[in-house]
């Protein structure tokens, strides 16, 4: 098993700080002096760290004053209800979604599982960006049962919002019933939409969503930037 660069685990340490508020947007990081001597590295492994937050929203630098803390990670609950818009309001951050593809096709064997189809059967498949604060912080894929909501895709299109679409095809509540989280390496695709370098850590979600009687509505899988999100698994 290979083993995880010092320059990246100095990245995802600095990174935690700020996720636990050890460092405020706008705060000043320690000097590269002071990180190398904290961390008992170079100056250019931690010049790599560094970049790397950079490049990924985190941090940026002022000349001749230092590296500072351009945001903290999107705090994101993960419940019975997740709600995308409401989620990231109460984050203190503006919401954003941009549609990357909407499309009808048959459902594969997983799919079909997932939202109690036989394989083959029609699902609409929403894949798409979110943001916050116009950055992204997350690509997902949603799929749904066609026949069921024969109009969803002019309703997602017009709303970008899965709850209002859903609601505006006789869903007024859902309510997720199963969600599985892993960690992963950005593929290219994902890399190139997240901002993000090949192979960063992302956090990938996969989660059902069922109407009041249990009926499943939506099966989702997210893949977050990982030094973007901080995940916390509530009850509600």
């Amino acid at each position: 098993m290979s083993r995880t660069p010092v320059w990246k685990s100095i990245a995802l340490s600095l990174t935690s700080d700020i996720a636990e508020g050890r460092y405020g947007t706008g705060d000043r990081l320690p000097t590269e002096a002071q990180l190398s001597a904290t961390h008992g590295v170079n100056r250019h492994t931690v010049r790599r760290a560094l970049a790397e937050m950079a490049e990924q929203g985190l941090v940026h630098a002022r000349r001749g004053a230092g590296v500072f803390v351009a945001a903290r990670p999107t705090e994101y609950p993960i419940g019975k209800r997740v709600r995308y818009h409401q989620n990231i309001s109460a984050s203190g951050k503006i919401p954003g979604k941009k549609i990357l593809s909407l499309t009808t096709r048959a459902a594969d064997e997983t799919e079909a599982e997932a939202l109690e189809l036989h394989p083959g059967d029609p699902i609409h498949v929403y894949d798409g960006l979110s943001l916050a604060d116009g950055q992204p912080i997350a690509v997902f894929q949603s799929v749904f049962p066609a026949a069921r909501f024969p109009d969803l895709l002019t309703a997602l299109t017009e709303t970008q919002s899965v709850t209002k679409a859903l609601r505006m095809n006789g869903v007024a509540d859902y309510t997720r019933i199963s969600t599985r989280l892993t960690a992963r390496q950005a593929s290219v695709t994902q890399a190139l939409h997240l901002r993000l370098s090949e192979g960063a850590p992302v956090l990938h979600s996969v989660g059902i969503n069922a109407d009041p009687d249990g009926r499943p509505v939506e099966y989702g899988r997210t893949w977050f930037a990982g030094e973007r999100v901080t995940l916390t698994l509530t009850d509600n």
